[in-house]
């Protein structure tokens, strides 16, 4: 059909108040238009980022989404799923709650509903997975403190609850091991994954007997926060105390000072977990595999040579 003569009949349905009817038309199609997405917490403007991309690929093919938080709940994830299968939803794309185990994506899969994950994965899930090269990013911000000349570096935020936060973590490890520099225990600051969170964290750091010159932090929330405890504190981040950050979020670059951190290819990753799922639901043969982004190291104004508090 001409985009013309389409654009007249839609005028015209508008006018007279046609409203379509999805329901009707999915027992044509057995498609029902919508993908459901759910993640840990949309006010994170990383996940912003991720839905941003996959909304843009979602309108290219008429495709809905329906949007749900899980704050890592794993019963308010469930319920979500469930709901998605009760509307005859397409697909969904899924950052998977804390525990999340197997057997509720494969649930999914056998009823119906293919699942693309992104952020995290979940061992044994067999589905598509996209998410950034957490080690190799945390390696990226270390080293880089290192070559700066500090080598009393903390790591401040995370879990090992998530595959992320694992990760991070291991990537900071492998990179202080590599360089020879000893890591202490107390030097895991675990827990903080806000801004608020990073904030409170400061006195903490601030407090450690052995007083590390540098933080590598779980995120730029976290890292925003910290700068911000260590200016209370009466000491200038970036020239007493170097902070990186990771995801490269907007806010990153106007931080005071502008922070050093890693880009994780959030809008990438939200592309291509939605490109995956469009093929998966148009028959295409998809590998059941994890497809890591390569971070980029971008260094800002928050990270100096090290000074002696």
């Amino acid at each position: 059909m001409a985009d013309a003569t389409r654009d007249r009949i839609k005028e015209h349905a508008r006018a007279i108040g046609y409203i379509y009817n999805r329901r009707a038309a999915s027992l044509r199609t057995s498609r029902s238009g919508i993908v459901g997405v759910v993640v840990h917490d949309i006010m994170n403007p990383f996940f912003a980022e991720i839905l941003r991309s996959i909304e843009s690929e979602l309108d290219r093919s008429r495709q809905t989404f329906i949007l749900s938080n899980h704050y890592d709940q794993l019963e308010k994830q469930r319920t979500f799923i469930d709901t998605l299968l009760q509307l005859g939803a397409d697909g969904v794309i899924m950052s998977p709650a804390i525990g999340t185990p197997p057997e509720d994506i494969r649930m999914a899969e056998e009823n119906g509903l293919p699942a693309v994950l992104i952020a995290r994965t979940v061992e044994g899930a067999g589905v598509p997975a996209f998410r950034g090269d957490d080690a190799y990013g945390t390696g990226l911000a270390t080293n880089h403190l290192i070559s700066l000349g500090h080598r009393r570096i903390a790591m401040v935020g995370g879990t090992d609850q998530t595959s992320t936060g694992r990760d991070r973590y291991q990537g900071y490890l492998n990179a202080m091991e590599t360089a020879g520099l000893e890591v202490k225990p107390h030097w895991r600051l675990s827990g903080p994954r806000t801004k608020q969170a990073g904030f409170e964290a400061a006195g903490q750091f601030l407090a450690m007997k052995d007083k590390p010159t540098a933080a590598v932090c779980w995120n730029d929330l976290v890292a925003i926060g910290l700068m911000n405890g260590i200016s209370r504190a009466g000491l200038v981040p970036g020239v007493d105390i170097s902070v990186t950050g990771y995801d490269d979020l907007e806010e990153a670059a106007i931080a005071t000072p502008a922070l050093t951190t890693v880009w994780n290819g959030q809008r990438e990753v939200g592309r291509r977990a939605a490109r995956v799922l469009l093929d998966r639901l148009n028959g295409a043969a998809v590998r059941a595999s994890q497809e890591l982004i390569k971070p980029e190291l971008h260094v800002r104004q928050s990270t100096a040579r090290p000074v002696e508090r």
